[in-house]
């Protein structure tokens, strides 16, 4: 057995062999399965997800049925990517899809808001008395810290918990992007002399307290302290503000906290933050669907673009893994209100860069995007790519604090024919 992660949990060797099954060259076909990414260059260093909570419209953003009675009210139109289509409430986006892709057949299975948003971002349904680290702690547990900043930081919502990863795993929070956070700093009126001084005090007393106690939440909030130390102290925090930023600049992402968000998401990455979740809700639209989007394109487009733009013209998009994700989709029937209901039976993403191939679509929904059609993808599977990109092994094996051995994914594979 092997120590290492956030809590040196033990790391359990897996099989050369599984048991049963037909073999090849000595090795199972379900061991040959299992092994698959093990043993390959990471493609990407680093995640930025777009978590938009609430279920947003597969057919209304990036899987548009024109001509169907399901198509609704918005236009699809043309991409950069030769035969690619998607919503008109993207027409800057549009002109950047060359760099991404999009996969079209998520096969979900739940439909309601904290079961799928938990298997979306965790790849387990939930259980009870066990906590499934969200999939930013996965990274943050398996990849080394690039800097000074957090590993994992979360912006505008809280992500989900680190589980039995451990402390060092959780998100760090940001509320208002680009602006300074109050809590790295001594409050108004003491000096850094005075302030250090306090903090040495702190750290005696909390020595003698914990000296003789094995609680892990102790040492879970010494490890918190610690670390905001660390960053209160770190001149990387300058990424956080946005007062030396052109205000062109902040005006092209948009000056909304989404907009914001994304901009800081790109500023963090430069700076070694290996994944940053951007949260938005506002898309559980039972009812006036159609103008809803619109303005949800209103503010994901020019944002969502930039991003894409930026990171291409410094080379950092190879490097970074760009994902856009709701917890199912929305039904393709228009409801009395003009609306569109929880649907999990099919529903897309969208990604770029980290090695992917740009132009590319994976998988289809039927004529009207009630099922999926070609190259069915599980949610799990969107893990196991994440997990790809990185160099990371998704089924590797971490201890819980009950001797419990966890997969960091739920049985989830690389999606075939996504990368270059």
């Amino acid at each position: 057995m092997l120590n290492s992660g956030c809590l040196d949990y033990r790391l359990s060797r897996r099989s050369a062999l599984a048991a049963g099954g037909a073999t090849l060259l000595g090795m199972s076909v379900k061991g040959l399965l299992a092994a698959t990414g093990k043993d390959h260059a990471a493609k990407a260093e680093h995640v930025i997800l777009f978590w938009n909570g609430g279920g947003m419209s597969h057919i209304d953003t990036w899987d548009p049925k024109p001509g169907r009675p399901t198509g609704g009210e918005l236009a699809a139109i043309k991409t950069s990517a030769p035969g690619v289509e998607i919503s008109e409430i993207f027409p800057t986006l549009a002109e950047q899809m060359h760099h991404c892709a999009l996969i079209r057949s998520i096969a979900g299975t739940q439909g309601d808001h904290g079961r799928a948003t938990h298997h979306v971002q965790t790849s387990y349904l939930p259980f009870p008395n066990l906590v499934y680290p969200g999939i930013g702690s996965v990274v943050s547990h398996e990849l080394p810290n690039m800097g000074d900043l957090p590993a994992y930081i979360s912006i505008s919502g809280q992500a989900p918990r680190a589980g039995y990863l451990g402390q060092k795993c959780e998100a760090y929070y940001v509320s208002n992007p680009g602006d300074k956070d109050p809590y790295l700093a001594f409050p108004e009126g003491i000096a850094e002399v005075r302030g250090n001084k306090r903090l040495e005090a702190l750290a005696r007393y909390n020595q003698r307290f914990t000296g003789k106690s094995t609680d892990q939440r102790l040492k879970a909030t010494e490890t918190s302290i610690e670390e905001a130390v660390d960053l209160m102290r770190s001149p990387a925090l300058e990424a956080f503000e946005f007062s030396k930023v052109s205000p062109k600049t902040v005006a092209r992402y948009g000056n909304t906290p989404f907009g914001r968000g994304a901009l800081l998401a790109k500023r963090l990455v430069e700076k070694g933050v290996r994944f940053v979740q951007i949260n938005r809700g506002g898309y559980d639209t039972h009812s006036m669907n159609f103008p809803a989007m619109r303005d949800h394109g209103e503010v994901m487009d020019p944002a969502m673009a930039s991003l894409i733009s930026d990171l291409a013209e410094t080379g950092m998009l190879e490097k970074t893994l760009v994902i856009m994700l709701s917890e199912f989709g929305r039904t393709p029937k228009i409801n009395k209100d003009a609306g569109r209901d929880h649907w999990a039976s099919v529903f897309s993403c969208f990604l770029a860069g980290g090695g992917i191939k740009g132009g590319t679509v994976i998988g289809s929904s039927d004529e009207d995007g009630a099922e999926a059609k070609d190259n069915p993808v599980k949610v799990q599977d969107i893990h196991g790519t994440i997990c790809h990109a990185l160099g990371i092994d998704p089924n590797k094996e971490v201890m819980t604090p009950l001797s419990r051995p966890m997969k960091l994914v739920d049985q989830g594979a690389p999606i075939a024919g996504l990368f270059a």
